[in-house]
């Protein structure tokens, strides 16, 4: 009676077809094989002998060489360099560890259950080392096609998407791989004014050397980059942040909200979700002078996400717009703690000239700015204003 083993083994060739097949079938890139007889036989080539280097060891119980390793990242290497995109790759490895397990489970011989149990424990304990091989060989031979800015790219989009390779392409590229990154979100309100994809790329590539950080753009008004945040003085990641943010902000030339949540490199994806969040709400400024965190603007957050409720609070603060200068004044007001002293200074007006700003906003909302009330709707009437959501 055969053993699953040789049952696979006799299968080889056949599961090596259909699954170059479904490649073909479920990815665009993959479908141009057909086409390229030389591309088609060389998938087909390493479809096999993965498989029957898989039954190989399985059987001996012996894990994945470094010859393997080196012979399965030359395969990713050679897919790189052949411009297969890095969606594609991650779609054909997720496709080849399904189409695998299918075959093992799915093989006549399944009543042998010591060895199906032997294939599935080695296959489960050397697909990720495996995978991982073949993602470093894919960003070598990406290397020779893409610069270093689209590299560097591709690396934060891996971060901001918890692939578990994604440090080791971090440090590949030579930059420093963090346990933690402060995922920092800049936001550029829309203008005709935003740079464009030729523009934003050139942006980038001085930046990246004086930053050294994965970055990039995730779309025409938003920037991010991972700095990161293993510093245990949370001042420290703060001053890094806020001196990206403002070296960017100039480099660009437009004023921009910045947005910023920590999170371990197996967890940014919801950091990143955080951040964007956190840089709709957070106010905009020609110099950034803070990084926002949820701390800092969870109520005006809440409002972004209920429009119900942004245009009541727009609707009860409209006649601030009839102030003489009302929205600085609180402003100024309320990033002074409430202290009239430092806020008139900082608006370089007398302080009787302040008392009778804040008079004129209780008059004109019906809301005292010193009350508990006050400092709940104005101070987030302020940073909606700031943040250019009411025009």
């Amino acid at each position: 009676m055969r053993d699953i083993f040789d049952v696979l083994e006799h299968q080889v060739t056949d599961n090596a077809r259909n699954a170059v097949e479904m490649y073909a079938k479920e990815l665009p890139e993959y479908q141009r094989a057909q086409s390229e007889p030389r591309l088609h036989d060389a998938i087909m080539e390493f479809a096999v002998s993965i498989r029957r280097r898989t039954i190989s060891l399985a059987r001996e119980g012996v894990p994945l060489s470094d010859e393997d390793l080196s012979f399965i990242s030359s395969i990713g290497q050679d897919r790189g360099a052949k411009g297969f995109s890095e969606s594609s790759q991650q779609n054909a490895l997720t496709l080849h560890t399904s189409s695998m397990l299918r075959e093992i489970s799915e093989a006549p011989a399944t009543h042998d259950m010591d060895g199906l149990l032997r294939m599935v424990t080695w296959f489960s304990a050397q697909a990720g080392t495996a995978r991982g091989a073949y993602v470093l060989g894919f960003e070598k031979g990406r290397s020779r096609a893409l610069s270093a800015v689209a590299r560097v790219q591709a690396c934060a989009k891996m971060l901001l998407a918890d692939d578990p390779t994604a440090p080791d392409v971090v440090r590949n590229l030579g930059l420093p791989s963090p346990g933690r990154y402060a995922v920092t979100v800049l936001r550029f309100p829309a203008s005709r004014a935003l740079p464009d994809s030729g523009t934003r790329a050139a942006l980038l590539e001085p930046f990246l050397l004086s930053h050294r950080v994965p970055m990039l753009w995730r779309r025409p008004e938003e920037f991010v980059a991972l700095v990161p945040a293993d510093d245990t003085d949370p001042a420290a990641v703060d001053r890094r942040v806020l001196s990206l943010a403002r070296d960017f902000s100039a480099a660009v030339g437009l004023p921009c909200a910045v947005g910023t949540a920590t999170g371990a490199v197996s967890a940014l994806a919801e950091a990143a979700r955080t951040a964007h969040l956190v840089s709709r709400a957070a106010p905009v400024a020609r110099t950034p002078d803070r990084a926002c965190t949820a701390a800092d603007v969870f109520v005006e957050m809440g409002l972004v996400q209920l429009p119900e409720l942004d245009d009541w609070l727009r609707g009860l603060t409209r006649r601030l717009a009839e102030g003489p200068d009302l929205v600085a004044t609180l402003d100024a007001y309320y990033r002074a703690d409430m202290n009239r002293l430092r806020a008139s200074a900082a608006l370089h007006v007398h302080p009787r000239t302040l008392d009778y700003r804040l008079r004129r906003v209780r008059a004109l909302t019906g809301v005292d700015p010193g009350s508990t009330r006050g400092v709940r709707l104005l101070s987030a009437a302020v940073t909606r204003v700031r943040a250019g959501a009411w025009g």
